[in-house]
């Protein structure tokens, strides 16, 4: 198992999170190998992946900073992380989920959109928080929230990609989850543009 600070360190040093939402597990392995290949470092493999549990095992394997998404209560999140996931996401705040990550020092990451919820989240012990849906949003946002909860740290997901990822990143995110973009790509192109993709997202955040 990964030291929860690490995690946390290889999160904010690679800023970019690619989540991985495929039509089974080959397609979601094929797509994360590929965000791998790229330059990605850190992977999100959904819940709504058929066979999601084996993804991760398979990918948990390799250098790759592995979590799993869309884990909606807390018996998923033990399935996720005896498959060898490195952290945990939600698109909700669920307690009961917070408090099997925190017996298993395991970074869980919520998905909040109020500051009500986000108060909660960071109570709970999260110390990053996935705004979700962020197309919902502007990057000034992240600014309004940081006035009275300064030490909230956020994470962008849904709706960002090369063209929007650093006006987040600027606004004050500490990084960002993009998804869609990379699995359009692989079922319009295929593996190698997948990994093009890959790479010019990792070189924008690097600019």
């Amino acid at each position: 198992m990964i030291p929860k600070m690490k995690v946390y360190e290889e999160l904010l040093d690679t800023k970019v999170v690619a989540v991985i939402r495929g039509k089974n597990a080959e397609e979601a392995t094929a797509i994360s190998e590929a965000a791998l290949e790229g330059g990605m470092r850190a992977i999100e493999v959904t819940y709504t992946t058929p066979g999601a549990g084996q993804v991760i095992e398979r990918l948990s394997g390799t250098d790759a900073l592995v979590g799993a998404g869309t884990v909606l209560d807390a018996e998923t999140a033990r399935h996720a992380l005896l498959a060898g996931a490195a952290f945990i996401v939600s698109p909700h705040f669920d307690p009961e989920v917070a408090r099997l990550c925190n017996r298993y020092s395991t970074p869980y990451l919520p998905g909040c959109m109020t500051i009500k919820e986000m108060v909660l989240a960071s109570e709970a012990g999260c110390d990053i928080l996935k705004l979700f849906p962020a197309n919902g949003f502007e990057p000034s946002f992240i600014r309004s929230v940081q006035g009275p909860l300064p030490n909230v740290r956020i994470m962008p997901t849904g709706g960002i990609n090369k063209e929007n990822m650093n006006s987040w990143l600027e606004a004050g995110a500490v990084a960002v989850g993009v998804g869609s973009d990379l699995t359009k790509t692989y079922r319009a192109s295929g593996r190698e543009a997948v990994v093009e993709s890959a790479r010019n997202y990792m070189a924008a955040v690097q600019r």
